[in-house]
């Protein structure tokens, strides 16, 4: 009898996280500017990285690990290669066809598989790339179901800057998971797998809120202030945000990322149920597809893993 991969349950809680930080995040958005509004992420999220760091390291009666320097390296450019994701993806809303854009922000999982197999020579099961190339079609497909676009619009939307930004920020977010899971490998085999994850964490959103903190405070000092006086409704997300990258970065140190990101497009899922269990929102016909194509894809990734 196969034992289900710890992996496994850990990207499926990091995607109830996302969707719920995302639920509150979007909040900010009539308060704060798209920067702010990001910033507030990873503000808040340091001061719960270190509690959960301090817990793991009690309870597993711990020090922290050997530092080395490619650890710091990486955990840098990861966090800065996120931060080029994240403004990319505000790039494309700005343009007319903010969800061509959006949407092929979405294609990271995909261009994980082709990043992984061509250029580190990474071995994934065949059933696993289909399913992720299953789940990102249905994600798309979602992505487009209340858009009325043929074939040719959606060939000329693919030129246009919207979409050309979405793949830049599609991309920026796949080296930051392939970057980050290099960080938690040259922490060595005896670290533990948590304490791994955790301790990339809050090193990266260290120095991710050093980075944007520090350039708002130089460009503008106005929205760096108003971060900090809605910390009754910024706090939340990043605590949300810190339980989520732990088990994203959780699941990068057990498993290849491509199959972590892949599993965790059943995000969209979730957002779907929170919509229609929650607000009441009718589930369109031309979403049905789409659905089936995520399901069917999550699967196959489970099942690729649990074999």
């Amino acid at each position: 009898m196969s034992v289900v991969p710890a992996w496994i349950p850990i990207t499926i809680a990091a995607a109830l996280f996302q969707v719920w930080r995302t639920a509150l995040q979007a909040r900010l958005r009539g308060a704060l500017s798209a920067p702010a509004a990001g910033f507030v992420r990873f503000v808040y999220a340091l001061p719960a990285d270190i509690l959960l760091l301090g817990a793991a390291l009690f309870l597993l009666r711990r020090s922290l690990p050997a530092i080395p320097p490619a650890f710091v390296l990486d955990c840098l450019a990861g966090g800065v290669a996120q931060i080029f994701g994240t403004m990319l993806l505000i790039m494309a809303f700005g343009h007319r066809n903010f969800v061509v854009g959006t949407a092929y922000a979405k294609t990271e999982a995909a261009q994980l598989v082709i990043f992984s197999v061509l250029v580190l020579g990474v071995r994934i099961p065949p059933e696993a790339i289909v399913g992720i190339m299953l789940a990102v079609a249905g994600v798309l497909a979602l992505s487009f179901a209340s858009q009325k676009f043929s074939a040719a619009d959606l060939l000329r939307a693919s030129a246009q800057p919207a979409a050309l930004c979405g793949l830049g920020s599609g991309f920026s977010f796949a080296v930051t998971a392939i970057l980050l899971r290099n960080a938690t490998l040259t922490l060595g085999a005896d670290t533990p797998v948590l304490l791994k994850a955790l301790l990339t964490l809050t090193v990266t959103n260290a120095l991710q809120t050093l980075a944007q903190g520090g350039f708002m405070a130089l460009r503008n000092r106005a929205e760096l202030a108003k971060c900090f006086t809605l910390w009754r409704r910024a706090a939340p997300v990043g605590v949300l945000s810190a339980f989520g990258s732990g088990c994203w970065f959780a699941g990068f140190a057990l498993t290849n990322v491509a199959l972590v990101r892949g599993l965790g497009q059943i995000e969209i899922l979730f957002t779907l149920a929170v919509g229609h269990f929650f607000l009441r929102e009718r589930t369109k016909r031309g979403e049905i597809t789409g659905l089936v194509l995520v399901g069917l894809g999550v699967v196959l990734i489970a099942a690729a893993g649990i074999g």
